[in-house]
């Protein structure tokens, strides 16, 4: 079974964390994953850096960049996690712009994210039906999941095709704006994230976007399986570089 689907399983809310794979410094990915794990966090994003993140807001657009020149290419992010299943257990998430997955080889790279031991990728820009039709089965063929994102402008026929050819969890964007945008959830937003619960999806949902402290933690998993924090989590990085992860991660907890 994928970690991800045994991660889903466990009786808890879920803390995922995303950071940018050569950020602050290029070497530093690897002890970032291996500190976020010690930490207690259940599942990591590893941002592939782009030089369009259409989705991601100021905070992870600049470490992006500081990424990219720092030297982080696909090549380099792979021949830093070539190791990683030595050391580390909990699921790994590439999260990526199709740009560079199409430029390295859909399947060249879904063959090298099985033998790495990553578990799934996200990539916002792979429009669903896409995907469906032309990458569904190679990702499968590689034991990967795809996870997709869903806003609240989000058809519901939409939002149940996606969970029909899910097999992880939904990303439920908390809302439309790019991430790092917010400092807490309104009722319009719990009143989203309960109208997504109450649909009964096969899939569980993670909610990610706005969530930077222990409140926001608590309002994103009321009504679903975890939540993911990326922005505040670089800002940290920025701050305190690669030290004093585990007070990070304590905070958002406790």
């Amino acid at each position: 079974m994928n970690r991800i689907n045994q991660k889903l399983q466990e009786d808890k809310k879920l803390l995922s964390i995303y950071f940018t794979a050569g950020y602050p410094e290029l070497d530093n990915t690897v002890t970032i994953i291996q500190n976020l794990e010690e930490s207690g966090v259940d599942m990591i994003e590893i941002g592939l850096p782009f030089s369009d993140p259409i989705a991601d807001g100021p905070t992870i657009q600049a470490s992006s960049t500081q990424a990219l020149k720092n030297g982080m290419t696909t090549d380099v992010l792979f021949k830093q996690l070539k190791d990683i299943r030595k050391s580390v257990n909990i699921p790994l998430i590439i999260m990526g712009y199709f740009n560079p997955i199409l430029q390295y080889g859909v399947e060249a790279f879904c063959k090298k994210c099985a033998e790495i031991g990553v578990d799934g990728l996200i990539i916002p820009d792979l429009p669903v039906d896409v995907y469906y039709e032309a990458y569904k089965t190679t990702f499968e063929k590689y034991g990967l999941i795809n996870v997709f994102l869903i806003t609240p402008q989000t058809s519901d026929k939409r939002i149940n095709f996606i969970d029909s050819i899910s097999n992880g969890f939904i990303y439920m964007v908390s809302s439309a704006s790019v991430t790092g945008s917010s400092s807490g959830f309104g009722d319009e937003q719990t009143q989203y994230f309960k109208r997504i619960a109450d649909m009964n999806l096969t899939n569980p949902q993670i909610v990610g976007f706005g969530i930077s402290d222990n409140k926001t933690f608590l309002q994103a998993t009321q009504f679903s399986k975890g939540a993911i924090i990326g922005s505040a989590f670089i800002k940290h990085l920025t701050n305190k570089a690669v030290n004093k992860i585990r007070s990070f991660v304590k905070s958002i907890r406790d």
